[in-house]
């Protein structure tokens, strides 16, 4: 799955947040997801950050970026 926002101020940013399943080596424990925060300037990825949470990931880009809550959207 994946989510997508744009910012322009203070500076043009893209942001995608892309959940990834990790799995265990050790088969007794389950598998797991993560939420990937990539921040896209000038077609170059400037920062990525893994959260547990899609929710974590989104108030990251908020508190950091500027990001509102409400400027994500689902995109697959």
């Amino acid at each position: 799955m994946k989510w997508l926002a744009k910012i322009d101020k203070p500076r043009q940013l893209k942001l995608e947040i892309v959940k990834e399943l990790f799995k265990d080596l050790n088969p007794n424990k389950p598998d797991t997801y993560g939420y990937y925060l990539y921040v896209w300037e000038n077609n170059r990825c400037t920062y990525d950050y893994l959260q547990d949470t899609l929710e974590i990931a989104i108030e990251q880009a908020e508190e950091d970026f500027g990001v509102p809550k409400n400027a994500w959207t689902k995109v697959e």
